[in-house]
């Protein structure tokens, strides 16, 4: 496999092309990567944690987020397929955000193919804060897509940071090659009013959110360390096919298509976006990063982690201070408590808070 080569992980190729390069990697501790990203020493790309397989009482609460959240979400990746068909008549491909876009891509893939009579082309490919999107990757789709048929899709919004990076990074790509391409992020939920579309604000549980490679077709978060790579290079991941008894990449994408065909014919030709205003998400959010910086001495708003995925997110790979929590009784906070409690993480409860989770990091004294 070349470094240009796509792969497809433990999907098949009629579900998405991986544009990412599968290589070995030295494992990074978390204690010792949190203390080398805030020094400044590394970014967070350039190194990875290792992830082991999800322990036997922690997979129990991946089934219950199933249970109770995947008519939600399949519901939603109907109404997001619509806005897709009615924002690109034209034509369709679709590049999700790995890694928490890709299940959401292949599900949607399948979704507009069935529902919507649109056979669609979907590659997932790596986009990392303050380093950009892939642009080799851009360019290998380019070659076969046209600009205007390329929707980004990715699980959820936080605070809008990748939102508004996909925005630079395309600024940049138009520049230096001379193709624009629309800077449109389509997520299931946008807590932070930074998607252009999205048929939903509301902080739930998308369950694919509880587990990391073993949901998301064996792949690892994706990895970038100009120092090694070439530079016609996808950016890199790990592999973990050491893991593929216990992968749950095509059970969640087959249980998802299963709940949205039964959905279907109750909801054909009667689903409406619930428009929320962009504005008042992004006036909350910045309010509440404001006050979280203020009440609780952060140095950084990356730092704070608002959302239910977002939180989950720190607390699977990051060393963190506090859970904040709306409601300690919350079904879709159970896999959080379980995580704080395994990492020793205090959780407050505050009934006003705007999300259901946040999350935050500990900041070291080095």
């Amino acid at each position: 496999m070349t470094a240009t080569t796509p792969f497809t992980g433990s999907y098949t190729r009629n579900d998405v092309q991986f544009l990412l390069q599968p290589i070995a990697l030295p494992d990074t501790p978390v204690h010792i990567k949190e203390a080398l990203i805030q020094s400044g020493k590394k970014h967070y790309s350039q190194m990875l944690s290792h992830e082991a397989l999800p322990p036997d009482d922690y997979l129990p609460l991946f089934y219950r987020a199933m249970e109770l959240n995947q008519a939600t979400m399949a519901k939603h990746l109907l109404l997001l397929a619509q806005s897709i068909i009615t924002t690109r008549p034209e034509g369709v491909t679709i590049v999700s955000l790995a890694r928490a876009g890709t299940p959401v891509g292949i599900l949607l893939k399948h979704i507009l193919k069935r529902h919507f009579n649109t056979q669609v082309d979907h590659y997932s490919i790596s986009i990392l804060r303050d380093v950009g999107i892939d642009a080799n990757a851009l360019r290998y789709i380019l070659k076969n897509h046209t600009p205007e048929s390329l929707v980004f899709v990715d699980g959820w919004t936080g605070k809008g940071v990748i939102s508004r990076q996909l925005t630079a990074s395309l600024q940049a790509f138009a520049i230096s090659d001379g193709i624009t391409i629309p800077a449109e992020l389509y997520v299931l939920t946008d807590l932070s009013g930074w998607a252009t579309a999205a048929p939903s604000s509301e902080d739930y549980l998308i369950p694919s959110a509880i587990l990391n490679a073993t949901i998301s077709g064996l792949v690892s978060r994706s990895f970038y360390d100009p120092a090694i790579a070439n530079s016609t290079d996808f950016h890199g991941c790990l592999y973990y096919d050491r893991f593929v008894g216990y992968d749950l990449s095509s059970y969640f994408i087959d249980t998802l298509l299963t709940t949205a065909n039964g959905l279907w014919p109750f909801l054909k030709g009667k689903l409406e976006t619930q428009a929320s205003s962009r504005s008042a998400l992004q006036n909350q959010s910045k309010q509440f990063l404001d006050w979280v910086c203020q009440h609780y001495g952060i140095t950084r708003p990356n730092y704070i982690k608002p959302g239910i995925g977002e939180a989950t997110r720190a607390l699977l790979r990051r060393e963190t201070q506090l859970l904040l929590l709306q409601d300690l009784n919350c079904d879709a906070t159970l896999h959080l408590r379980w995580l704080a409690q395994a990492k020793s993480t205090p959780i407050i409860i505050l009934k006003d808070l705007p999300y259901r989770a946040v999350a935050l990091i500990k900041e070291l004294n080095l």
